[in-house]
């Protein structure tokens, strides 16, 4: 089983000059991490996860690049094909695409222009579209949401096709997952959750006809370098998990998420994606300190 560890930066808020960046992109291709993970909020201080991730993709040559997650519901298929297949053509195949509906909040429904409950039907029918985009020459389509009639997107990607991420752990997320992921990535989750539910997302695939890599079933896990977890990062966790401590979740110091994310390659899963829960006084001093105590694992 291949190890890799990756770093993500969830949804912190930079200010207006995201000062520093191009330099934590480069500490991490220094320091041999695997991958690089920005996450969506239009409506938040981060930045746009394509323009950050394809800022560092001309600074780096192994860096991997993926999205925790980008936003599907609300967006065309055709032009989302296009922007990751370019990526994927300027970094010679480092992208790593990951999908999702989108975090719950009526703030970024209004900015993508989509209703709540139609998330899951467009985010259904666009994903199957987005690889046909990526491997065939025309396509012809009729739904819900989109109509193409011998549409072609071009470049086509380096990787033929680029895995698809999804995450989530609801019963309908893993189902999904199953039906029309190539890898599953969840987060705020323990490593015995994830072990329970990787059955459900396997037998989901094998209902549709697909299998999905052993080696394509990792985890995001947020830490924090504090000796407990956060009052406000405490409360999110009690709200989706009120059974579960914090620290569970959770891990508070290099220590505890190193044990974590041993236990979740114990359980079978791979592809491991760690994200501070705030900015550290020093990304260099944190990212060499990560190096030394999880790149180890990498085989």
């Amino acid at each position: 089983m291949k190890i890799r560890v990756g770093v993500g930066l969830g949804a912190l808020s930079w200010g207006a000059g995201f000062e520093g960046f191009g330099d934590l992109v480069d500490d991490l291709e220094r320091l041999r991490f695997d991958s690089l993970w920005l996450s969506e909020r239009a409506t938040g201080h981060a930045p746009d996860p394509l323009v950050g991730l394809a800022f560092a993709a001309g600074r780096t040559e192994k860096l991997k690049f993926g999205t925790s997650v980008q936003v599907l519901s609300g967006r065309n298929p055709a032009l989302v094909a296009k922007e990751w297949a370019s990526l994927d053509r300027l970094s010679n195949g480092r992208a790593l695409p990951a999908f999702g509906l989108g975090v719950v909040d009526p703030r970024e429904q209004q900015a993508f222009g989509i209703a709540r409950e139609d998330r899951a039907s467009w985010f259904d029918e666009a994903l199957p579209l987005i690889r046909r985009f990526w491997t065939e020459d025309a396509v012809d389509h009729v739904g819900k949401h989109f109509t193409y009639e011998g549409l072609s997107i071009g470049p086509k990607p380096v990787q033929s096709p680029p895995d698809v991420w999804l995450g989530g752990q609801a019963p309908s997320e893993l189902r999904r997952v199953g039906r029309l992921g190539d890898g599953w990535l969840p987060s705020f989750c323990t490593p015995d959750d994830a072990a329970a539910a990787r059955p459900v997302v396997e037998n989901a695939a094998a209902d549709a006809g697909r299998l999905i890599d052993p080696e394509h079933f990792g985890a995001l896990v947020i830490y924090v370098n504090s000796v407990e977890v956060p009052p406000m990062l405490a409360m999110l966790v009690n709200r989706r998990r009120p059974d579960l401590d914090p620290s569970a979740v959770i891990p508070t110091g290099h220590a505890a998420l190193r044990a974590q994310l041993e236990a979740f390659i114990e359980r079978g899963f791979s592809k491991l994606v760690v994200v501070p829960a705030g900015e550290p006084p020093s990304w260099t001093d944190e990212l060499e300190a990560l190096a030394q105590v999880l790149l180890p694992l990498q085989n």
